[in-house]
């Protein structure tokens, strides 16, 4: 049977804020690094924070037909999505492990 006496409050607290301080570290981590997705040979360059605010867009002028603006609509996609896989493997890889619950 469960006991609440058996639990200590004030070292399940201190974990608590410990780890609040953690996720906060990494995302501070996170917000000021960045990542850049590229798509078209390089046509289209994104770069997103590591927390995924876009924040540069470079278009080649190769890119731009203006009888095709789908394609460039379509690289400009690809390279934000490549971009945006990045910052999230960076943000898995900077935030700290979760406890096991249980």
């Amino acid at each position: 049977m469960f006991d609440p006496g058996s639990l200590d409050l004030q070292a399940l607290l201190a974990q608590a804020q410990a780890m609040q301080d953690q996720l906060e570290q990494a995302q501070a981590a996170l917000a000021s690094r960045t990542v850049t997705g590229t798509s078209g040979g390089d046509l289209v360059e994104a770069t997103l924070t590591g927390t995924g605010e876009l924040v540069g867009l470079v278009i080649k002028p190769e890119a731009c037909d203006p009888e095709d603006t789908e394609t460039l609509a379509d690289l400009i996609v690809a390279a934000v999505r490549d971009a945006n896989n990045q910052a999230m493997a960076l943000a898995q890889a900077t935030m700290p492990p979760m406890p096991e619950l249980g």
